[in-house]
């Protein structure tokens, strides 16, 4: 297959890779379909794409794993082993990605719902968006690289009392705690967050790809180590085809076209 027009979880339109993470079946529980898609489309597309959905079809952005699926299965471990696996490849391949990653937050995200809101580089809810791990109401210990997101976001200490304590976070409080990106209208979400993958996928990409790389890196580098990076960073955009047609656009007093220039 060399197009994604076979995959009826994703979409792409004017640069942004629309991937369906949960439906309204089975409760808004996670789709290994759709995020086994998600690892497709990417794969596929690899540098035409400019920015990421990710978003919920139904009442709910993700309510967590199919419980019932999992209280179905014969070999339950070998069943959660192998949903947990298609979600963390799909992970893998978002948290490799230079291109914006937005999640347009509506409902409940839960459990593996939670796991990528933070993973996303921009994440938008609304007054009635609620975030809750799920894990321990269940039995269960995060995947989907929670417990590796979430002390970066909020801390360790207040990740452990979220996870441990399995809190419902309420969009306002995901907001302070810097879990979601922005609020907006509920009935605004996905069209606000569809506007803004738009506009990330037509900006400067090779921008946006060395601020994730340098954010990136900010975890382990020392100070001195992090401004020899942004030197050579800033240094290398200065002569890319983005960096020169952003600068050229700011002296001619104009709108800079980065959607028309190929990224280096």
């Amino acid at each position: 297959m060399n197009s994604i027009d076979q995959l009826s979880k994703v979409t792409f339109e004017e640069g942004v890779l629309r991937i369906v993470i949960a439906t309204a079946e089975n409760g808004a529980s996670l789709d290994s379909d759709g995020v086994a898609q998600g690892t497709q489309a990417l794969q596929i597309l690899g540098d035409e794409v400019g920015s990421v959905l990710l978003v919920g079809e139904g009442p709910n952005f993700c309510a967590g794993g199919n419980v019932h699926g999992f209280a179905s299965a014969s070999d339950r471990g070998a069943h959660v082993a192998e949903v947990a696996g298609v979600l963390h490849e799909f992970v893998r391949s978002l948290s490799e990605l230079s291109a914006p990653v937005v999640a347009g937050v509506h409902g409940w995200a839960a459990g593996a719902g939670m796991s990528l809101v933070c993973l996303a580089d921009i994440a938008v809810g609304g007054p009635s968006t609620k975030l809750r791990p799920a894990y321990p109401s269940i039995g269960f210990t995060p995947d989907g690289g929670m417990t590796w997101l979430l002390p970066r976001i909020v801390g360790i200490s207040r990740a452990r009392d979220i996870l441990l304590s399995d809190s419902v976070l309420g969009g306002d409080e995901a907001v302070r705690i810097g879990i979601l990106s922005r609020l907006v209208g509920d009935d605004v979400i996905q069209d606000e967050a569809f506007r803004l993958a738009r506009s990330l996928a037509v900006g400067p990409t090779d921008a946006f790809a060395g601020i994730k790389k340098l954010l990136a890196a900010s975890v382990t580098n020392s100070l001195g180590d992090q401004l020899d990076a942004e030197a050579a960073s800033i240094s290398a955009a200065a002569n890319s085809p983005i960096g020169i047609e952003g600068v050229d656009a700011f002296v001619e007093k104009r709108r800079a076209d980065f959607g028309s220039v190929k990224p280096s």
